[in-house]
Order: structure tokens, then sequence, then C-alpha cells
């Protein structure tokens, strides 16, 4: 996610600094963002100037100290409270005074990761969808939100030339609100054994004209994100329709992740995928 926000960054001309806590994983998002401008230029869709041009505008952080001259700083860490929280504290002596800093949280309550930075005036959610690249973002006020850093972070989604829509800050927000839920029903429609994975995400993709069933965009988000969602749902609103399904934790106990760990309501290790139930 990380870097995709940088790339459209990138691409739209703006200057951006990527950091995180291990080199390789900044090694790995300039890889990724390299090979998709590499194929942007043999599809013809870019010229190897403009790619250059792209890359140049990318720089690399060792440290949160490299983020001192930030306009805006956008957090894309772990769909985990704790880890977000400490990032936001790390980052307190090094911001410059007037800078915005972002969440790109899918589901955690904005006011209370704004409780620990040390201007939460100045503090807002903004969430991207994935791949960001085609998707449109989202911007997330808190209680204390100053209007100023609303307006200013819904110029910067027009300039990279995406539409943003505005969410009061709820558990899950308005996406993961409406789609979780429904994953997570499609889970439970497998653990009951109503259908097989094929047959439920055939379903839907021919019932109701989704693109993708949702045991393959549950594979594709993450199995772990999917649940660190619905417990946030859970916990938040206090509603057992919320409660997580048991096979989905149990599929993350055994790592089954979706995509990124290769297994998760479909093994990705052949060439075609391959539905685990």
């Amino acid at each position: 996610m990380g870097s995709g926000i940088a790339l459209v960054c990138a691409q739209s001309g703006l200057d951006v600094v990527l950091q995180d806590v291990a080199d390789e994983r900044v090694k790995a998002a300039l890889a990724t963002i390299n090979g998709l401008l590499s194929r942007q230029v043999a599809k013809g869709q870019l010229d190897e100037a403009g790619r250059t041009g792209i890359l140049n505008r990318i720089g690399v952080a060792s440290g949160v100290d490299g983020l001192s001259s930030c306009d805006l700083v956008v957090e894309a860490a772990s769909e985990n409270e704790e880890v977000k929280r400490k990032i936001f504290m790390s980052l307190r002596p090094f911001l410059k005074p007037d800078a915005i800093v972002a969440s790109n949280t899918s589901s955690i309550s904005i006011t209370r990761l704004a409780s620990v930075t040390e201007h939460p005036e100045r503090f807002i959610g903004m969430h991207f969808m994935n791949p960001v690249r085609r998707c449109n973002g989202r911007a997330d006020p808190r209680i204390a939100t100053k209007d100023d850093t609303f307006e200013a972070c819904k110029a910067f989604v027009a300039k990279l030339g995406k539409t943003s829509t505005m969410s009061e800050d709820f558990p899950a927000f308005i996406v993961n609100r409406i789609l979780l839920p429904m994953i997570n029903e499609a889970v439970y429609t497998l653990y009951e054994g109503v259908g097989s994975v094929e047959s439920i995400d055939t379903a839907m993709r021919l019932g109701a004209n989704h693109p993708m069933g949702p045991l393959q965009l549950a594979d594709f988000i993450g199995l772990d994100t999917c649940l660190s969602v619905m417990q946030v749902l859970h916990e938040g609103l206090a509603d057992s329709k919320y409660r997580p399904c048991p096979l989905l934790v149990k599929y993350v106990e055994a790592g089954w992740l979706g995509r990124k760990t290769q297994r998760g309501f479909y093994d990705y290790r052949g060439e075609t995928p391959v539905p685990t139930r």
C-alpha cells in the first residue's frame, strides 16, 4: 500500500519519501514501483524519460527523522492499532509544526490514533483502496480535525487525479463497514457447507455482477486484514452480527493469509489458483 501511494504521488509530480522499519521493505517497494513503470514503458503507455523522472521523485529515508521536511506524512503500516500508535509517537520529535499526519487505516478509530500525536488538529484518516493506482481515496476527520486540514487533504487527493469521499469516524468507516461483513458471511457460507469456494465465488460474480468473488477478494485483501477489520467492528459496535467466522480465524492461525502467502481460500503456488476447500 505504501509503495502504491508513493507511486501515484510521484506520477502526479510530487516529491515523495519512502520510509520503513526495514531497509529490505523499502528496496522491495522500489522494485515493485520500477516493475510497474517498466511494464508501462513496454506497453507504450510511458516513455523511458517519464519512468526515470518518476523514480527520481521518490526518495528514501533511513529513519523517521528523514521525514522532517515533509508537508504530509501518510502512515500505511499493518492494520494493528498498537503498531500505528508507536509510529505516530516516534514521529512527534521530528515533524515540522504545520505538517499534516494521516493514517491509511481501513478500520481503526482516527480519534484514538490522533490522541497520541502532538497536533491532533492536523491529524486525519486518509484511506486509499488497493491497488492505489486504480482506486480512489477517502478522508476521515476526527473530532478535533481542523477544517483547513480536511480541505488540504481533499486538495491533495484531487491533485492525484482521484475522487475523495468523506466518512465520519466510526468503526470500519464506509467501505469496510459494508464489504467485510459480506466477505465474513461468505466465509460462514463456506464454513456451514452451503457451497464450495468455487461455487460461492461463481455465484456472486454471475448473480451479483461482482468483478471477483468474495473469497477471492478476501485473499487479495489478506485474510489477516479481513480478520482485523471484523474484530474492530465486533468490538467497536458490540453486535454479534459482526462476529468473525471461526473458519476465517482458523485460516489466519494457520498462516494461510491469501495471495501474500500463496495460500488462502485458493492455493496460488501453481500456474492457476486452486480452491483449498
